[in-house]
């Protein structure tokens, strides 16, 4: 993808990212997230379902949308993957912390009040191009 359009991707404050069940249904779920470099990164639980889905296919599809999923503007693929490098966990919060600022530091303060934090995982996502 060319630096334009990963950072127009990058202005759509939450993003419906799309993974796939096994037979094949899709399930979409708004998140944050946010560019470093040429890849998009995400925080979620470890043991989330969409985790479980990305072991099986990672495939996603992802599309700009609301903080309720309500979708808009054109469609992308791109494959995602868990993180666990720590310069590249720690490149993404920063990216993360930059793109939300104080929503994303009170965010990490009531994970870390919870013990929640600990569990959470970094997913790195490469957009390839625009969904047929």
């Amino acid at each position: 993808m060319d630096a334009d359009t990963l950072r127009a991707l990058d202005a759509e404050r939450y993003v419906s990212l799309v993974t796939f069940r096994r037979d094949g249904r899709a399930v979409p779920t708004p998140v944050w997230w946010a560019l470093a470099g040429d890849r998009f990164y995400v925080f979620t639980e470890a043991a989330s379902g969409k985790m479980k889905r990305l072991r099986n296919d990672p495939r996603v599809r992802l599309v700009g949308c609301d903080w309720r999923g309500k979708t808009h503007g054109p469609a992308f693929t791109g494959r995602a993957q868990r993180t666990e490098d720590p310069a590249v966990v720690e490149r993404a919060y920063a990216a993360l912390r930059r793109k939300y600022g104080w929503q994303m530091r009170v965010t990490d303060f009531f994970s870390r009040l919870a013990g929640r934090i600990e569990g959470r995982a970094i997913l790195e996502i490469e957009v390839e191009g625009p969904a047929p």
